[in-house]
C-alpha cells in the first residue's frame, strides 16, 4: 500500500529549508499585529488572512512571492513577537513528524523596532528552546542575509558568534536575477576561513551560472532549490539521461539539493509536481532533500510535500526514507549526532511503518 497521509505525519522526518517568516500561524500573525502595532494587515480575519497568503503567494512570480513576507516580517519586530513565532515554528514542526530541522531567518529584518541583531538571534534561539523542549524535535538555526542588501559578512560574523549555542550555519536569500551569489564572496570566504558551514539560494528562480558560482566560486555546502540543475540534463526518449559537466560534478560531490516542490510551483519553476525535476533527479540519485520553504505562503508541511510525490511518482517508504536520510546526512551538524538520529530515530521509525499491517 502507498503511504497515506495520516501515516507519513508519522514518519520521523528531516527539514532543511524552511523560512521562519513563511511559517506564522494567520492567527497568530493577527494577534501579533494588533500587539505591536501593525496595522497594514490586508485583513484582520485569521482564515480570511490565511487565504490571502496562498492566492498571494500563488501568481507564479517569485517577486510577488517574496512581498508577501512584508506582513510576516512585519509582526516579528519584538523579543516577544519573535519568541512565540520560533516557539510556535517547533511546535507545530514536532507535530507534523519533524525529528531534526533547520530553520532559517534573516536578522537584519527584525531591527525595525530597536532590537539589535543579537537581540533578534537571542530571541530566536530561546523561542525554539521553549517550542521543542519535550516534543521529540531538535531545531538548528539557519541565519540569512538578504542578497540584496550588504550586510552579508556582519550576518556572517554573527552566525559564527552564536554557532555553539545553536546557530548551525548561513544562508543567503532574496531575488535572484541581478544579485549573483558572488557579491558576497567575502563573506563565504570568512566562513570557510572559520570552518562554518553555508547554503547558498541558488538556481530557483535564475539558471545553471547561479548554481555554478554558488558552488565554485563561493564553495557553497548545499543547494538551497537547485531546481534549475535540470537545464544540464538531457533525456532521450527511451528515457535515458546524460548529465552535463556541472549536473554530473553536483551529483558526484553529493551537493545536496534543498528542493520545495509546491513552493517552486507558486514561483513558476515547475509547472506541476509531476513534472517537478525532482523526480528526474530523484531517479538519477542526486542527493535530493524534500523541503516546505515556506510553511503559510504554500498552505504545506512535509508530510503533505512528501504525500504530494507519493501520489505524482508512485513512491513508497523506501524512498520517502531516501528523502529523510539524504537531509540527515546534509544537516549542519556534527557527524556523530547525524548518525545517531539515522540510525537511533529514522531508520527504526520508518522500519516499523513499513511492517504495519
Amino acid at each position: 500500500m502507498s503511504p497515506t497521509l495520516d501515516a507519513i505525519r508519522r514518519a520521523p522526518k528531516v527539514l532543511l529549508h524552511d523560512h521562519l517568516d513563511g511559517g506564522l500561524r494567520a492567527e497568530t500573525i493577527v494577534e501579533l499585529a494588533r500587539e505591536t502595532g501593525y496595522d497594514r494587515l490586508p485583513t484582520t480575519d485569521p482564515d480570511n488572512l490565511r487565504q490571502w497568503f496562498e492566492e498571494a503567494s500563488d501568481s507564479g512570480s517569485l517577486e510577488r512571492y517574496l512581498e508577501t513576507f512584508e506582513h510576516t516580517v512585519g509582526v516579528m519586530q519584538t523579543r516577544e513577537s519573535l519568541e512565540r513565532v520560533a516557539a510556535e515554528c517547533a511546535q507545530d514542526l514536532a507535530a507534523d513528524g519533524v525529528v531534526y530541522a533547520e530553520v532559517r531567518f534573516a536578522p537584519e529584518q527584525h531591527t525595525t523596532m530597536g532590537l539589535s541583531l543579537d537581540e533578534v538571534v537571542e530571541a530566536v534561539l530561546e523561542g525554539f528552546r521553549q517550542g521543542s523542549a519535550g516534543r521529540g524535535i531538535r531545531v538548528g538555526t539557519l541565519l540569512t542575509a538578504m542578497r540584496h542588501m550588504a550586510r552579508s559578512m556582519e550576518i556572517a560574523e554573527l552566525a559564527v558568534r552564536y554557532r555553539d549555542v545553536g546557530v548551525v550555519g548561513f544562508d543567503i536569500a532574496g531575488a535572484e536575477a541581478g544579485y549573483p551569489p558572488t557579491r558576497h564572496l567575502d563573506a563565504f570566504e570568512y566562513l570557510q576561513r572559520e570552518n562554518a558551514h553555508f547554503t547558498i539560494h541558488a538556481g530557483e528562480a535564475f539558471g545553471l551560472p547561479s548554481i555554478w558560482q554558488a558552488i565554485q566560486w563561493c564553495g557553497a555546502d548545499r543547494l538551497g532549490h537547485g531546481v534549475r540543475i535540470i537545464d544540464d540534463i538531457s533525456v532521450a526518449e527511451d528515457g535515458s539521461a546524460k548529465l552535463g559537466r556541472l549536473a554530473a560534478y553536483v551529483r558526484d560531490k553529493r551537493i545536496p539539493l534543498e528542493m520545495c516542490p509546491t513552493s517552486n510551483l507558486q514561483t513558476g519553476a515547475a509547472a506541476s509536481i509531476a513534472e517537478h525535476p525532482i523526480g528526474l533527479l530523484r531517479r538519477l540519485n542526486f542527493r535530493v532533500t524534500v523541503n516546505t520553504d515556506n510553511r503559510l505562503m504554500s498552505a504545506t508541511s512535509v508530510s503533505q510535500e512528501c504525500a504530494k510525490l507519493v501520489e505524482a511518482f508512485g513512491y513508497g517508504w523506501d524512498d520517502l526514507q531516501w528523502f529523510a536520510v539524504n537531509a540527515m546526512k546534509s544537516a549542519f551538524i556534527p557527524f556523530d549526532e547525524r548518525l545517531a538520529l539515522i540510525n537511533g530515530v529514522i531508520k527504526p521509525g520508518f522500519a516499523q511503518l513499513k511492517w504495519q499491517p
